[in-house]
């Protein structure tokens, strides 16, 4: 009878990775019969889910060895990315406000999410207060690179990562939710038009010409290839803004779009339920809260960067998501007894005094 209590967390987190394995099994499995059906190259969504994958099982047995330093380690190899990586390519018309890839904010802001996760997991008040120091530091670092989004996104995990002792993970977790819907459904009214004439001007000035050109095309796209959509890879040999302009990339500046034009809608509902299949997964965590929601609100920020830029085309990017989550969701090392049992006794005796 005594071993019948920890049974349900173990059942609701089995079912959790479970459904992890299912949704990233399929993404895999979707690109694959899509480049076999229209034609392409799905070695990009591959690699993408095996960087995915990868980095969740390093971060489920990182987060459950060394729950501080690990996340701290991230944090710091994170930035270390975000610095070396090279600069917008000259003469490229995709510069604001994300910069020509994203991929420094969305690593600026994982970095963050890390350093907070840290931060919580830390025992030590000076440690606690110097890995949140480290948050900071990371916020100015994007200010320094040029990246606004990053800045703005580490602000934004920072002061989530403060104000998520005092809330619920259920309601914080679902508030997340809408936010992500709430950036992806304004990208989709803009590119389809559908905001006011005025407002749409002034966030494509924003956002620049040639980025909103690129979602249309995605979007006219997908209306010609609803179900498989035109073959992961295609894009850039189907867009009319990207065949007309010297100074494009070959990207189009938005992971739903991309996954709208190339893989159909139901590519969008699997970018969806690998969202949702996180939030979930730290719903389920055994962790604190507290690192459930900073966690969150990292991979929330990098959802909203992604949205409007082509961050999850890189690797690292893709990786460092996975290694966060599976951090904030790892199980603890299970205490010693022995140790444990000691402890109350000398608790109790410092107590009662001599």
């Amino acid at each position: 009878m005594a071993s019948a209590g920890p049974m349900p967390a173990l059942g609701r987190r089995t079912v959790s990775d479970v459904a992890g394995v299912v949704v990233l099994g399929t993404c895999a499995t979707w690109s694959v019969i899509t480049a076999s059906v229209n034609g392409g190259r799905p070695e990009g969504v591959l690699l993408a889910v095996l960087a995915v994958a990868a980095g969740y099982a390093s971060g489920r047995m990182c987060g459950s060895y060394v729950p501080v330093a690990a996340p701290a380690a991230g944090a710091l190899a994170g930035l270390g990315l975000a610095i070396a990586a090279p600069n917008t390519a000259p003469g490229s018309e995709v510069i604001s406000p994300l910069g020509q890839t994203g991929s420094t904010a969305a690593l600026l802001s994982l970095s963050a999410g890390a350093a907070c996760c840290a931060a919580w997991a830390a025992r030590p008040p000076a440690l606690r207060l110097g890995l949140r120091l480290l948050a900071a530091g990371i916020a100015v670092a994007s200010a320094f690179l040029g990246s606004t989004a990053g800045c703005v996104a580490c602000a934004g995990v920072l002061l989530c990562s403060l104000a998520a002792d005092h809330m619920r993970r259920g309601p914080g977790l679902a508030g997340l939710a809408v936010a992500a819907s709430l950036v992806t459904g304004a990208t989709w009214a803009i590119a389809e038009n559908a905001l006011p004439d005025g407002l749409t001007s002034a966030l494509e000035g924003q956002l620049t010409q040639q980025r909103v050109q690129l979602w249309r095309d995605a979007l006219d796209l997908a209306h010609q290839e609803p179900g498989l959509g035109v073959g992961p890879g295609r894009f850039p040999e189907l867009s009319p803004t990207i065949t007309q302009s010297p100074t494009a990339d070959g990207k189009p500046y938005s992971a739903p779009f991309q996954q709208a034009a190339e893989l159909g809608l139901v590519g969008v509902v699997l970018l969806a339920a690998v969202f949702c299949w996180v939030l979930y997964a730290l719903w389920r965590t055994p962790r604190p809260t507290p690192v459930a929601l900073t966690a969150g609100a990292a991979l929330t920020a990098l959802a909203a960067i992604a949205a409007v830029g082509n961050a999850l085309s890189f690797p690292t990017v893709t990786a460092g998501a996975g290694l966060l989550a599976g951090l904030a969701t790892a199980r603890p090392l299970p205490e010693d007894p022995d140790s444990t049992l000691d402890a109350g006794r000398r608790t109790r005796s410092s107590r009662l005094g001599p």
